[in-house]
């Protein structure tokens, strides 16, 4: 048997420990699961992407691509943006 040693703040141990206690399990048991896993599948199951945007975040993002279709700007300066906005 070989040792790992990992280096986390306290306070991201403190929380997978509790995710991982509610399943019963440990940090020791999910680590070694993981690297079960890693030789298992031959590479790293991690999810590395961005969380979806939501529904108003999408319609946002719709109605920015409509605008810069367009290739006009809404307001001729940030100026003029910032008083449409009573900033």
């Amino acid at each position: 048997m070989a040792s790992v040693t990992v280096r986390v703040d306290e306070k991201t141990k403190e929380e997978a420990s509790r995710i991982v206690e509610d399943f019963g399990f440990d940090l020791s048991s999910v680590t070694r699961a993981f690297y079960r896993q890693i030789v298992r599948e031959n590479r790293i199951p991690l999810n590395l992407s961005y969380e979806e945007p939501n529904r108003d975040s999408l319609e946002s993002i719709r109605e920015a691509n409509e605008i810069i279709a367009k290739g006009e700007p809404s307001y001729k300066s940030a100026e003029e943006m910032f008083d449409a906005m009573g900033v």
